[in-house]
């Protein structure tokens, strides 16, 4: 995974110096972004090994998505507030069936089946149920608020509801996954604790750890700026719409390492660890990474709220909590069911594709702050949310 670290000189030589095609530019800085991910995985390890189970536990699921976090984050200040939604959709149905798959599939080589913790799998199942709620109820509140029992006086008002539920979703989701924490590793901590890995070879100092991270989280904000602003003319150039990106590609690309970490624990016998690495990154995806985006969109003056349009999204939310949760209840993994949460990934993969979202999505929400003020103004009864 080295060597394509090349990519990184190369990406920044195609856009600074030879002012390459947008599509050249955006290949490039999505290439160099996987090994800069893995990177920042290794130096988060390091840091975590030094610090203990409790803190390196809280170290992980800070820094495990924020490679994920910085390109949604570039993406977002780009205006693609469409693109940053689907890529929340495409990690979590990555995290939980191409990421498990994988772990399961390569783990499975050799062995007719693999047994793990099912009270652990059934605590993160749970986890999964409940993402499933807080990601479906913003869009069946917009749907139910387009009723004519319930409609808002006008689109805008409307809007105005959906940001101010997002935003309340938003802190109950953050407040749950931070109980959720100090439950699996403080009080019940031996309970959920999984066989810890010993780490290979000599720890790195504290200050080449510290600097690798800061190194690597630089790069990656570098090669996300460059991502951001070649991905509409990318799109165009390679006849897909900016939607199947996001979902796929970004997603993929963000968090390719957390995959090759499941796999390589699986293959290493440590199934469970695999498991709770997929499954986890999915839940930290839903209850802290896109809350975390709609607070920071308000930030930087690019509101987003949680509202997924499209049910070809919320299906494959549902689809990953039922599939995850009928395959892990057991404790016990065959190859085939690795097959087939990799084929119900490749399902929704064709479905992202085939789907042709209208210039009006592709462009959701852009300029929100100024006519969405201005809209909001028409309506005096109605508390503005600032932008």
């Amino acid at each position: 995974m080295n060597l394509l670290l090349v990519f990184i000189p190369i990406s920044l030589l195609l856009e600074y110096v030879f002012h390459a095609p947008p599509l050249w530019v955006f290949g490039a800085a999505t290439v160099a972004i996987i090994p800069l991910a893995d990177w920042l995985r290794k130096a988060t390890e390091q840091v975590a090994a030094r610090a203990g189970q409790t803190i390196g536990g809280l170290l992980n699921v800070t820094f495990g998505n924020l490679a994920e976090l910085i390109i949604a984050i570039f993406v977002l200040l780009g205006g693609n507030v469409a693109v940053v939604k689907a890529q929340i959709t495409g990690s979590i149905i990555g995290n939980g069936l191409l990421g498990l798959g994988l772990a399961i599939l390569i783990g499975s080589f050799g062995r007719s089946r693999q047994k793990f913790s099912g009270e652990n799998a059934g605590q993160l199942n749970s986890m999964l149920f409940l993402v499933v709620v807080a990601l479906l109820l913003p869009a069946l509140f917009d749907l139910t608020e387009r009723l004519p029992a319930f409609a808002a006086g006008s689109a805008a008002a409307r809007t105005n509801l959906d940001e101010y539920l997002s935003l309340g979703v938003a802190v109950v989701l953050i407040l749950v996954y931070g109980l959720n924490l100090v439950y699996t590793l403080v009080t019940h901590k031996d309970v959920f604790a999984l066989e810890e890995e010993e780490h290979q070879g000599t720890l790195w100092p504290v200050w080449q750890a510290a600097a690798v991270l800061l190194g690597a989280t630089a790069l990656i904000a570098l090669e996300s700026e460059l991502l951001s602003g070649a991905l509409d003319e990318s799109s165009t150039a390679l006849g897909l719409s900016p939607f199947f990106l996001g979902i796929i590609v970004l997603a993929v690309v963000g968090n390719f390492a957390e995959y090759i970490a499941g796999s390589y624990f699986a293959r290493q016998g440590k199934i469970g660890l695999a498991i709770n690495i997929a499954i986890g990154a999915t839940i930290q995806v839903a209850l802290f990474t896109a809350p975390l985006l709609v607070i920071i969109s308000y930030l930087i003056g690019k509101p987003m709220n949680l509202v997924f349009s499209s049910p070809l999204e919320l299906v494959a939310i549902v689809a990953v909590a039922l599939i995850v949760t009928t395959v892990t209840k057991d404790g016990e993994a065959t190859w085939f069911e690795g097959v087939m949460l990799i084929a119900v990934y490749l399902l929704l993969g064709l479905a992202f594709y085939f789907v042709t979202p209208s210039e009006e999505t592709r462009t959701q929400r852009r300029d929100w702050p100024a006519q969405g003020a201005m809209h909001l103004q028409e309506q005096p009864g109605l508390p503005l949310i600032p932008a």
